[in-house]
């Protein structure tokens, strides 16, 4: 099992975390155990992050101690594997769905660092009281998806800190090429943000790219 980033590690072309919780899994995904300590898969199937990891991304801005605003958590796949990596900090975890929010209640029962946020991410304000995070993750499916992230990194990212977009191309517009979306995207967000790049998530996510940004 190699290191690939604090907290991530690889074998055999998969990706890893440890489990906080030994003995749990969050959605029956494989867990290895060596030397006595449990690693939980991060499938890249049904995680963008880890997505972006095996196609290549070259910053990831976690440790045990990052503090993170996840808007769109649904049931808690990504925000769990992060929960293993930031073991001292905090994921605030805002999800609109109260179905959905019931299985991310489930998962803090047993995951101390995640906090459950029943919002819309349109309205900050309305959880702006977390305070200052160290990174701003948004994984949404919304044709205003940029404004939200934009607007989300204002109110509530450390200076310095790190956006990460997952821009849902046809979400925004089925009848613009994804290319051309992303090139939009790209142009408005490197106003407010310093572009650091982006990723093409397909196979794993198609007409799904992530974008890293620093504020």
């Amino acid at each position: 099992m190699q290191e690939l980033f604090e907290g991530v590690f690889i074998s055999n072309g998969d990706i890893y975390t440890k489990n906080l919780v030994p003995g749990q899994r969050v959605y029956s995904e494989k867990v290895v155990v060596l030397e006595n300590t449990e690693y939980r898969r991060w499938d890249p199937y049904r995680s963008k992050l880890a997505a972006a990891i095996k196609k290549g991304l070259e910053v990831f801005p976690f440790s045990s101690a990052t503090d993170v605003l996840y808007l769109g958590a649904s049931t808690g796949t990504t925000v769990s594997h992060l929960s293993d990596i930031c073991v001292d900090g905090t994921i605030f975890a805002v999800e609109i769905s109260p179905k959905m929010m019931e299985k991310l209640l489930e998962l803090s029962s047993r995951r101390e660092n995640i906090v459950p946020i029943l919002a819309d991410a349109r309205m900050p304000e309305t959880y702006e009281d977390i305070g200052s995070v160290d990174v701003v993750y948004q994984d949404l499916a919304q044709p205003d998806q940029e404004r939200i992230f934009v607007m989300n990194c204002r109110k509530c990212l450390k200076q310095g800190g790190y956006g990460m977009l997952c821009l849902k191309t046809q979400s925004i517009d089925v009848t613009v090429p994804s290319e051309e979306v992303l090139r939009q995207a790209l142009s408005s967000l490197s106003e407010q943000m310093e572009i650091l790049q982006y990723v093409d998530l397909s196979p794993f996510d198609k007409e799904h790219y992530f974008i890293l940004t620093r504020r």
